[in-house]
């Protein structure tokens, strides 16, 4: 909904109209018809949830900040997913080959991606996004980039502890005996049976990228202005919260409401995945 109304030459709802005359109305006002230009009128004949302190609709731009969180949210995820999937499957899979320099053996596959683990939740993970994001030219991409690559130690946890139980069982041992290649026991046999974790943790890791892009809006460091996201709408709001407290708690209450909304879709999803509550 959001993409259409929002976009375009002519938007339905523009979010970066700015009306002075109908600054800081609150929500379910009517615009001051003598004094904003025709053109400039909301959609609806009212401001849906009132306007900020340039008269801009504060309605508009909660969409476009829905496009912009859920757009984070799903790319990050898709790419800590892929990550994930990727390095979790060598390491359960190809664990035991032991790592080369001239002579000497090193260490094992498995060891050295573990100990990856180890450094990468050693470091507090929104700090150390915040530091790489001051470092580089602000954009919705890098965002997601940085999100997703810092995202990808859990699904490769639970990808890599699914494997290391699957590889040993017989169907896995009977496939390897008759010579399938190592390519597709992965592909058709291992991913698909520890592929219900990676499915929870993707949900519940879309409301943590939304949680976290608005961390980073909401501190300037998140998608450059004019673009509206629900982090700096909340930002902008909070030198108003006494005189217009609309423009603040409409971000808030929908970050809270989507970041719940995931979590307990990736907790029903967990349950429904069970086996032992299936039973």
């Amino acid at each position: 909904m959001g993409i259409f109304t929002t976009s375009g030459e002519k938007p339905i709802l523009d979010p970066h109209t700015v009306r002075l005359p109908d600054k800081l109305k609150p929500p379910l006002s009517k615009p001051t018809i003598d004094s904003v230009p025709k053109e400039n009128l909301p959609s609806f004949g009212i401001y849906l949830l009132g306007t900020d302190e340039l008269g801009r609709d504060i309605f508009a731009r909660m969409l476009q900040g829905a496009i912009v969180s859920l757009s984070v949210g799903f790319v990050a995820v898709g790419i800590s997913i892929i990550l994930g999937v990727l390095i979790g499957g060598i390491a359960g899979f190809y664990g035991e080959n032991m790592i080369r320099i001239g002579r000497y053996n090193i260490m094992t596959i498995d060891t050295m991606i573990v100990a990856l683990i180890d450094i990468q939740l050693s470091f507090p993970t929104f700090f150390l996004i915040l530091t790489v994001i001051a470092l580089l030219p602000p954009s919705i991409w890098n965002i997601m980039a940085i999100i997703g690559i810092t995202g990808w130690v859990g699904p490769a946890r639970f990808v890599r502890a699914d494997i290391l139980s699957l590889r040993e069982q017989e169907f896995i041992l009977a496939a390897k005996s008759i010579g399938v290649p190592d390519l597709r026991i992965i592909l058709l046999h291992l991913l698909p049976n520890s592929i219900a974790p990676v499915l929870v943790s993707a949900t519940i890791g879309i409301a943590s990228a939304i949680l976290t892009e608005s961390a980073l809006s909401f501190l300037g460091f998140g998608v450059p202005p004019p673009n509206a996201t629900w982090g700096n709408i909340l930002s902008d709001g909070k030198k108003y919260i006494f005189d217009a407290p609309w423009l603040t708690y409409t971000p808030g209450i929908t970050i809270l409401l989507t970041v719940l909304a995931f979590n307990l879709f990736g907790e029903g999803l967990r349950d429904a995945l069970n086996p032992k509550l299936r039973n």
